[in-house]
C-alpha cells in the first residue's frame, strides 16, 4: 500500500474540531473491544485523551516529512515500551483509531481514505514496533530513581535531584516521563535541567499545577530517599554544533531544558557568546536565579537577562520577555532555544520569524511543568 498524505490530512481536519468526541470515541471503542488493555491506562483519562490527539495531529500533519515523522515514530515507540504496549496491541489501536475515523468523518468517507488510513496507520505502527524492539535490547522499559535532593525554591516550585539505579543515557534539552508511587499509572513529562553527568543524576524543575497529580506530588509531598519511576528520555530541542552564538529564551520552569544546553555548550569546550533572557511575573519566581548567576561568573561568554513582567516594585528588567527580546540587536545570525509557556513561546517565535531569525534556527518546546 502507498501512502496518501492529502486523503488523509482531508479527513483528519473534518474531525479537529470535535477532537474532545473523537477521542472519547476512541477511547470508548478501545476498551469495549479490549477490556484487558484499560488497566493499562490511568483511571482520568482526560490528559490521556489531549495526549493521543495531540500526537495523531502531529503524525498527520508531519506524513509529508518522512524523516522527522520517523524519528518521532520512533522516540513514540520507544516511550510506549514503559506502558507495557507490545506488538499486538497495535491492532486493537489500529481498529479503534479507524472506527473513530469511519464515524467523525463520515461524511466523505470512502474507501480511498480508508485505504489511505489503513496504509498511514500500518506504515507508522510498523515504525514504532520496529523501534521498541530495537531499544528493548539496550535500554529498559523505565527506570528507577531515587530522590536525593528536593529543593522547596517558592510556594509552587522544587528543583528535584534524582539518581537513576542504573544509567540513563540522554541528550541535554530531553525530557522524561514521571510516575511516582502516590500516583500508578499516571506519567507526566518533566524536563532534565542538566547536561548528562559522570554521577549519574539528574535534576527537575516542577511547578506544581492546580489539579496536577503528579506536580502536586513532587512539589508537596515527595521527599529525600523516595523513589520513582521514569520512562526512557525523548524530545527534540537538542543542541546543534554550528559556531553561531546562542540566544535562550526561557519563561517559568521552561528554563530546565535551556540550562541543560548551556551546561552542555560550557562544558563542550565551545565559546559561543549565550544570551539568556529568563523570565517570570514576579522577582520571587526567578527560582533558579542564584544558580544562573554562578554560571555566568564562570563562563564570561554567557549573559543571562532576568525580565520580570508584573512586578511594579523590581529595579531589574521589566516588560513581557517576546518584547524585550526586541530591545537588543538582531538575533538573526543566532542559533535560538525557545521554551515556557505556550502564548509565550509562540509570540516569541512570531517575533523572531518577523525580524528575520531563520526558522531552522529556531528550535522550541513547550514548558512542561506548565502544561
Amino acid at each position: 500500500m502507498s501512502l496518501n498524505p492529502h486523503l488523509v490530512k482531508e479527513s483528519f481536519a473534518v474531525i479537529e474540531p470535535v477532537a474532545d468526541k473523537a477521542a472519547a470515541y476512541f477511547y470508548g471503542r478501545l476498551f469495549a473491544e479490549s477490556p484487558h488493555l484499560r488497566g493499562m491506562f490511568p483511571p482520568a483519562m482526560d490528559v490521556q485523551r489531549d495526549r493521543l490527539f495531540g500526537a495523531l495531529t502531529r503524525i498527520v500533519w508531519s506524513l509529508d516529512s518522512p524523516d522527522g515523522l520517523a524519528a518521532y515514530l520512533g522516540q513514540l515507540g520507544r516511550d510506549h515500551r514503559k506502558y507495557g504496549v507490545i506488538a499486538e496491541h497495535y491492532t486493537a489501536i489500529g481498529n479503534a483509531l479507524l472506527a473513530t475515523v469511519r464515524r467523525f468523518a463520515a461524511e466523505i468517507w470512502n474507501s480511498e481514505i480508508e485505504t489511505a488510513w489503513v496504509s498511514a496507520y500500518t506504515a507508522a505502527a510498523n515504525a514504532m514496533i520496529e523501534a521498541a524492539e530495537a531499544d528493548a535490547g539496550v535500554s529498559p522499559a523505565w527506570w528507577l530513581a531515587e530522590v536525593i535532593d528536593h529543593e522547596r525554591r517558592t510556594r509552587d516550585i522544587a528543583v528535584i535531584t534524582l539518581r537513576p539505579s542504573q544509567r540513563m543515557p540522554y541528550l541535554p534539552g530531553q525530557y522524561v516521563n514521571v510516575q511516582t508511587a502516590r500516583w500508578p499509572r499516571v506519567w507526566r513529562t518533566f524536563s532534565i535541567a542538566n547536561a548528562p553527568r559522570a554521577d549519574n543524576t539528574v535534576r527537575l524543575h516542577v511547578r506544581s499545577i492546580p489539579g496536577g497529580w503528579v506536580s502536586t506530588a513532587l512539589v508537596d509531598h515527595t521527599r529525600i530517599g523516595d523513589t520513582v519511576m521514569l520512562g526512557p528520555p525523548v524530545g527534540m530541542m537538542t543542541p546543534s554544533d554550528t559556531g553561531r552564538d546562542m540566544l535562550c529564551v526561557a519563561g517559568g520552569t521552561g528554563l530546565a531544558p535551556l540550562k541543560a544546553i548551556i551546561e552542555h555548550v560550557i562544558s563542550s569546550g565551545r565559546r559561543p557568546n549565550i544570551h539568556l533572557l529568563y523570565g517570570a511575573r514576579r522577582r520571587e519566581e526567578l527560582y533558579d536565579l542564584p544558580d544562573l548567576i554562578r554560571m555566568e561568573s564562570s563562563f564570561p561568554w554567557l549573559r543571562v537577562l532576568p525580565v520580570v513582567s508584573d512586578d511594579p516594585g523590581y529595579d531589574g528588567m521589566r516588560g513581557r520577555v517576546p518584547e524585550v527580546m526586541e530591545r537588543f540587536h538582531s538575533w538573526a545570525e543566532h542559533d535560538v532555544y525557545v521554551c515556557g509557556p505556550a502564548p509565550m513561546v509562540n509570540e516569541t517565535v512570531r517575533r523572531l520569524l518577523w525580524s528575520g531569525v531563520p526558522l531552522a534556527n529556531i528550535r522550541r518546546d513547550i514548558a512542561l511543568g506548565e502544561l
